[in-house]
């Protein structure tokens, strides 16, 4: 027999944490997030200005992959050198403030969310820009050196290469952010398992779909047209998938509601 007191808590309990979800119109949601954008502006900026500061030793990392295969860059235009450093300076700006950016991004959907799924602030800022930087690193040290031995020691090898700063910042960037966004999959899938959009047994029933959309985008951003290289790139993004299915589990409504169940 139930309780009435257990049964008059646990209303009590949900109604405390619905009215821990502040309503806001349109025109405050609207007004809260040019407030976010404002502030990530600011964090941009000063990160950019502190990068800028070092934009030699960055552009030394950018061009390191290439002064391996002995290969200078070159430039057409007279401003290409500095829209290099410019563009250096701003990824790596972008790096340096990303954190209080991301904590931008959370102050903008913490309101939508119950008071015991905001505790999860740390663990998604730093996974968000840990798992950024592991794609990232992935991409600079085993794709975007392999890809380069294949494209001009390679499929290059009878012909002089003559590569610009324009084309190997686009080319460089393409892979680095491209691996850094792609290993950013497990997030996405927190969220919309957290709101219910998806559920972990959504996830692996579809997993055959899953295998085909990472395989058209690792070959939408593979610099390289073998299969190997392509299956470089699948292969991680399928792994951090099966880790989004896990994490999918953890946070999922559902779980949570079982969990509460089996305990009352």
């Amino acid at each position: 027999m139930v309780d009435p007191s257990d049964a008059i808590d646990k209303a009590r309990k949900a109604v405390t944490e619905r009215a821990e979800l502040p309503g806001m119109s349109l025109m405050e949601h609207l007004e809260e997030l040019r407030k976010r954008i404002v502030h990530s502006a600011i964090y941009l900026a000063g990160g950019f200005i502190v990068a800028y500061a070092f934009h030699q030793r960055l552009y030394g990392v950018v061009e390191a992959p290439l002064n391996k295969l002995g290969i200078k860059l070159n430039y057409t235009h007279p401003m290409d050198p500095l829209n290099l450093y410019l563009q250096v300076a701003l990824i790596g700006g972008a790096i340096l403030s990303s954190p209080f950016i991301l904590y931008q991004v959370w102050l903008f959907i913490a309101p939508g969310l119950y008071q015991k799924e905001k505790r999860f602030v740390v663990p998604f800022m730093a996974a968000t820009v840990g798992l950024f930087l592991a794609g990232a690193a992935f991409g600079y040290f085993f794709v975007l050196p392999g890809a380069l031995k294949i494209l001009i020691l390679g499929f290059g090898k009878g012909f002089n290469s003559i590569i610009t700063i324009e084309e190997y910042t686009g080319f460089f960037l393409s892979i680095i952010l491209g691996l850094g966004i792609s290993f950013e999959l497990p997030i996405l899938i927190f969220f919309l398992a957290m709101f219910g959009i998806v559920s972990p047994k959504f996830l692996w029933k579809n997993i055959r779909y899953a295998i085909l959309a990472v395989f058209l985008v690792a070959a939408i951003i593979c610099p390289s047209p073998d299969p190997g290289t392509m299956c470089i790139y699948a292969v991680p993004m399928l792994g951090l998938y099966m880790v989004g299915i896990a994490v999918a589990w953890w946070v999922h409504p559902s779980r949570k509601k079982k969990a509460k169940e089996a305990a009352g």
